[in-house]
């Protein structure tokens, strides 16, 4: 059950946003006249001559490919591996930097083996900016970022390694956050390893995960995630959730209706504003009952950042549902073109984390009896 349900995490997260990067960045009208209609499963790239049409960002979105939220994603397994124990903000800068400038990997978006820097978004490259060459105190790096959801796409192992301990995955989340992220786009990070952690809890529910994303979350995050799902309620179709779920988040959001275009205070700290993709990945997740299938299309089709919507409403319906639950030609044709077999990249932080699991539990025993001693008075 576990180990279905860790799998569930980690190829939830990368089917949807392989299925979300065919539409990033792009209106929920504008995706259906490309594509005819809704996007009902992986589809080609928006923009056929991809690589001059946005030569800022000259990937190759779509066609089943993973984007930066997954490779960021298995560059945080891995540190999990090497450290084989809970991550504090100096652990993760310390291991996270070799993962990004060092390793080399396959990057389906770009068609060859290279450096994780290579591909990631500008916020993502602050880690090395920040850590490996400003030498700055991990625990405030993320101080002077956009304020985005670049550290919240890649937190689901957080979640993993505390399964059944959203409280735990929170503070670990945004503990290493830190060194990425400010805000309220640390804020989500916290946020989303916490749903994940809940998704494990025996019995849990599609409300017990959105009532947990609630109760931990903070400032504008927790009123936008409570807009969100308040519009959910209302709605039990993916396709009408999209308009719905819009205009629930818009006085949270820091860009305009058209994505690219920055409002005054796009990107920057606040106490009032959100990220928009955790709530509304929420909010899906909540009018498709929790069916993976569903969670992930409303977020592909909704647009704007698709990805890391479909990301992380897939990262969550995975955890609740486990692997059973993802169509299995989606997960299969995702990882063919992406040249991933998911289930042992879940299989290697299922293993970290119950060896994690061990040392909490040997832990709480340990402060238990110290405790016990200590309260009795026996230790005199």
């Amino acid at each position: 059950m576990f180990e279905s349900k860790v799998r569930g995490v980690i190829a939830g997260a990368a089917v949807g946003d392989a299925l979300g990067g065919a539409t990033e960045g792009y209106s929920p009208e504008q995706i259906q006249k490309r594509y005819g209609g809704f996007v009902e499963g992986i589809e080609k790239p928006f923009h056929p001559d991809f690589e001059t049409f946005r030569p800022l960002s000259p990937y190759h979105k779509g066609d089943g490919h993973i984007t930066d939220d997954t490779l960021m994603t298995e560059s945080l397994i891995s540190v999990y591996q090497q450290v084989a124990d809970h991550l504090d903000a100096f652990t993760f800068a310390k291991y996270i930097i070799p993962e990004m400038i060092e390793k080399f990997r396959f990057i389906p978006e770009l068609g060859k083996e290279t450096l994780l820097v290579h591909r990631v978004f500008y916020a993502e490259k602050w880690l090395v900016q920040r850590l490996h060459f400003g030498h700055v105190d991990p625990r405030e790096a993320g101080v002077g970022n956009m304020v985005n959801c670049g550290a919240a796409m890649y937190m689901s192992p957080v979640g993993v390694v505390n399964a059944a301990d959203p409280v735990g995955a929170y503070k670990e989340a945004i503990e290493i956050a830190g060194a990425h992220q400010s805000s309220f786009g640390r804020e989500a990070a916290g946020v989303f390893a916490a749903c994940v952690a809940q998704s494990f809890v025996s019995g849990t529910t599609v409300k017990d995960i959105v009532e947990c994303s609630i109760d931990l979350a903070n400032d504008g995050t927790k009123k936008a995630i409570q807009a969100v799902v308040k519009a959910a309620e209302g709605v039990s179709d993916w396709k009408a959730a999209i308009p719905v779920l819009r205009q629930a988040f818009k006085p949270f959001d820091t860009l305009e209706d058209e994505y690219r275009v920055h409002g005054d205070d796009a990107r920057k700290p606040s106490r009032l504003l959100a990220i928009e993709e955790l709530p509304i990945a929420i909010g899906m997740f909540a009018v498709a009952d929790g069916d993976f299938r569903k969670s992930v299309l409303g977020g592909v089709n909704y647009g704007r950042d698709s990805d890391s919507i479909a990301t992380m409403a897939g990262s969550i319906a995975g955890g609740l549902n486990g692997i059973e639950n993802i169509p299995s030609d989606w997960l299969a044709d995702v990882e063919k073109a992406s040249r991933r077999n998911f289930s042992e990249s879940a299989d290697k932080i299922a293993a970290v984390a119950r060896a994690i699991g061990a040392k909490d539990a040997a832990k709480i025993k340990a402060t238990a009896n110290a405790r016990e001693v200590l309260f009795s008075n026996k230790g005199n």
